[in-house]
């Protein structure tokens, strides 16, 4: 009796050691939300310019790459002098868009299958009805090896991570262009999993890569 109570232990113990490494794999899934920055009194509002500001992203899976654009909304910079203060923009979910397809080689099914608009496969990835815009918004803005470097939070189906990326500031004639270098997100953070082989086993090659390249452009006129 002793014997089969240790057993049934050590099974229980192994058993919760796999599940937490498992879950460990994933540990950087626990929301990092940082405060966000404050512009002062003296600061002045540069409105985006939506016809001049776009998010580029870039999947990848075993057999290939898709790219694309996502518009942004709205959303201003607060700057004081030269020196960004705050800022925040909205971004336009429903706006997803895929530019390595045409019309005859799947673009609208892959759009759509992104958006959720698919009936059965809304959760798949962005759900735009339930979740039409997503946010980005300042919390640091820093010099750091001759290249600044801008963090905030980013905030997609409703779960707020912090990210951090190197940008190329140009402030001129009343307008500030921030355009990032291209930089990495990890979209189960977000609670994007599908096609995850971190998430889910037996994938083979029919997964999609968890990390996607992200590149932002926005210009902003005072």
């Amino acid at each position: 009796m002793k014997k089969t109570s240790l057993n049934i232990a050590f099974i229980a113990l192994v058993t919760l050691s796999i599940t937490s490494c498992k879950d460990g794999a994933k540990e950087s899934n626990i929301p990092e939300i940082k405060e966000t920055l404050t512009a002062t009194v003296a600061a002045t509002p540069y409105t985006i310019d939506t016809e001049k500001a776009t998010v580029r992203w870039l999947g990848s899976k075993p057999v290939g790459t898709h790219t694309g654009t996502i518009n942004i909304q709205e959303g201003a910079f607060y700057l004081n002098g030269t020196t960004i203060e705050s800022g925040k923009f909205v971004i336009d979910m429903n706006s997803i868009t895929v530019t390595d397809l045409d019309e005859n080689s799947g673009k609208a099914s892959l759009e759509s299958h992104l958006k959720g608009t698919i009936k059965g496969k809304e959760g798949d990835f962005f759900n735009v009805t339930k979740y039409p815009t997503a946010t980005f918004e300042l919390t640091n803005v820093s010099a750091t090896e001759g290249k600044t470097i801008m963090s905030g939070n980013l905030t997609m189906l409703e779960i707020t991570q912090n990210i951090s990326f190197p940008a190329v500031i140009t402030n001129q004639n009343n307008m500030i262009q921030v355009k990032s270098e291209t930089f990495i997100i990890d979209r189960t953070k977000w609670g994007i999993n599908y096609g995850s082989k971190s998430i889910f086993d037996n994938l083979g090659d029919k997964f999609i890569a968890d990390d996607m390249e992200i590149t932002i452009d926005v210009t902003a006129i005072m």
